[in-house]
């Protein structure tokens, strides 16, 4: 086989990123050819967009996420691929999805400053959850009384929702423009609290009573995000030492952003 032809190196690349099972970076793909034989990145990359243009009309697709290359199959055969497994696909609470996007659009934020913009108490499940997940992680700490830990998103945060960087997310313009699109009186329901509870248990949160500060509807959500824009991180370094209580460095963690 002729590996410096881009489009037989292709044919062992799609070979190798099926059974990886996972995205692979470009210096890994390299990794797995003998020293005589190993292509340039630049050949890598030429192969890579053979590979992309050889899926069109197909069922799975290359697509580059924060973690490299992988194939995957097209997100509009899901309604029959998701009968492959028996269990129910993962839900979420709104409450879990709205500190999730104030993570990661004003990353580093602490705990502190999500309850003061939803207005309520973030429920200690929701931050354990996030991280169980490896979505967000501690990057440091704030440097104010107390010292309360700043959380970002991760590597595997962008992997999951099919992203390279934090500039691929939606701007908060267009989230905007989806929400009137509900009726009024859908924005902010009243949920009788014997109901509420009912679903809380069937999403898994198991929450805790806490009492809530009049809590913001998604609208007001977006308007607070907005107004922080200024502040949203839009790279994607890897953070290669958190910040322990004595701001001393203490250790490294693979897949996380630098804070700003």
């Amino acid at each position: 086989m002729n590996l410096a032809d881009p489009r037989q190196l292709a044919t062992v690349l799609e070979a190798i990123l099926l059974a990886a099972g996972k995205p692979l970076p470009l210096e890994r793909l390299a990794e797995l050819f003998d020293e005589p034989e190993r292509p340039s990145v630049k050949l890598l990359r030429e192969a890579l967009s053979v590979l992309a243009g050889s899926c069109l009309g197909r069922g799975f697709e290359l697509s580059e996420v924060a973690s490299g290359y992988r194939l995957q199959v097209r997100g509009h055969f899901s309604p029959w691929v998701s009968r492959l497994w028996e269990e129910r696909p993962q839900r979420y609470s709104r409450a879990l999805l709205e500190t999730l996007a104030l993570i990661a659009y004003r990353q580093p934020i602490t705990r502190g400053e999500i309850e003061e913009v939803r207005g309520v108490a973030v429920n200690s499940n929701i931050i354990k959850t996030l991280q169980e997940r490896e979505w967000i992680r501690v990057v440091g700490y704030r440097e104010v009384p107390g010292r309360p830990a700043m959380f970002a998103t991760t590597r595997a945060f962008l992997d999951h929702f099919n992203l390279r960087n934090l500039d691929e997310l939606p701007p908060l313009a267009a989230l905007r423009e989806l929400e009137p699109q509900l009726p009024a009186e859908d924005l902010d329901p009243e949920v009788p609290a014997d109901l509420q509870a009912r679903a809380d248990l069937a999403l898994g949160e198991d929450e805790e009573a806490e009492e809530p500060r009049s809590e913001t509807n998604f609208r007001t959500l977006l308007a607070e995000l907005d107004a922080m824009e200024q502040g949203l991180k839009s790279d994607f370094d890897d953070l290669p030492l958190a910040l322990g209580l004595d701001g001393e460095a203490v250790g490294a963690d693979e897949g996380a952003e630098r804070p700003q």
